[in-house]
């Protein structure tokens, strides 16, 4: 087998339907808007960034919205804080970018209490009444998942030796984490020459990535023999690539 790295880059095609124009005041809208609440995770990647700026570019006043923006920068806390604030300014629709999958259920009751429907954008949540969110428009996880597995297993079906593969996680306890991990980890428990050499939290983020991945490479005895990286997302195999081209690896066919 030639030393290579193959990386299995999950691209998160997601297209959504709704946008929105920030309005930090929170200033009350006239009574011919919709107010709705977005309660974004953060800007821990490029395609986050872009869903932030596709939703702006939808919810506008000139389309009969108004918007009030939040970013919880990667902390859930923050996300429950900003729902309740939006409860307090009575909204008219919640979209949540949920971070994680669980400890929603006491602030979305909150919400319908108040008649405030709660709409879910991106990832899920595990919550004991369904009815706590209106809607949810996203992606399948556990499909990408097995999507990115099965092109590992074309790509090494020949493979006369061990298939050793590095897997960076996303945020852990994240729909998108759980179900894309869930991918591989299935896939490796059948096939017997696949070995699972680290998972890292690489937190969906570049920087991170990087960070954990020069960590775990340079903790190593001898030299690792890496064929795969399994990312989670597109940044978090650019801090990989970083990382691993640093300390002499080919990321790529042809090496």
């Amino acid at each position: 087998m030639r030393r290579r790295i193959l990386f299995a880059l999950l691209t998160l095609g997601l297209l959504l339907s709704a946008a929105c124009t920030a309005d930090p005041a929170g200033e009350p809208a006239g009574e011919d808007l919709i107010v709705i609440g977005m309660c974004q995770v953060g800007a821990e990647s490029d395609w986050r960034v872009a869903n932030s700026e596709s939703m702006k570019a939808v919810f506008t006043e000139a389309n009969g919205y108004r918007l009030l923006f939040d970013d919880a920068r990667q902390k859930q806390e923050n996300q429950i804080t900003a729902i309740r604030k939006f409860i307090q300014q009575q909204v008219d629709c919640i979209l949540l970018m949920p971070l994680c999958v669980t400890g929603w259920d006491s602030v979305l009751q909150e919400a319908k209490a108040a008649g405030i429907p709660v709409i879910l954008v991106d990832r899920t949540i595990e919550v004991a009444d369904d009815s706590l969110y209106a809607a949810h428009v996203g992606s399948d996880f556990c499909w990408e998942g097995e999507q990115a597995a099965a092109w590992l297993e074309e790509t090494f079906q020949d493979a006369n030796g061990p298939v050793n593969i590095l897997h960076i996680q996303g945020t852990l306890g994240s729909s998108a984490q759980l179900g894309r991990s869930a991918g591989l980890e299935q896939a490796v428990q059948t096939h017997e020459n696949w070995t699972l050499l680290a998972q890292l939290d690489g937190d969906f983020t570049q920087a991170k990535t990087y960070e954990v991945t020069c960590q775990w490479l340079d903790s190593q005895s001898e030299r690792p023999e890496i064929h795969a990286v399994y990312c989670e997302n597109d940044n978090a195999a650019f801090g990989a690539i970083q990382a691993l081209e640093e300390r002499g690896y080919h990321c790529g066919e042809g090496g």
